[in-house]
């Protein structure tokens, strides 16, 4: 299931330099997250690293995006070819 941010963001911009996909962009009132691109970090990281830095914990699995482990990690050897899952 990809994340998302929700609207108690401060917009501190924090999460965005954290994902390891870029898919953390700013937008009008707060941050984003394109659930294209979250693989909730799996192949990256064991946690979220959004979750892990956000001070408001705004940053929530998207019940409108439910995916399995395996399709975040074919979602993560999509985006990035050359690397390996840890």
């Amino acid at each position: 299931m990809a994340f998302k941010i929700t609207d108690e963001c401060i917009a501190c911009a924090a999460c965005e330099s954290e994902c390891p996909n870029e898919a953390i962009t700013e937008g009008d009132e707060f941050f984003e997250i394109d659930p294209g691109k979250c693989t909730e970090c799996v192949g990256f990281f064991d946690t979220q690293q959004c979750v892990e830095v956000c001070p408001v914990d705004c940053c929530v699995p998207d019940p409108d995006h439910q995916e399995s482990k395996d399709d975040l990690l074919a979602k993560f050897k999509k985006l990035h070819p050359d690397k390996e899952p840890k």
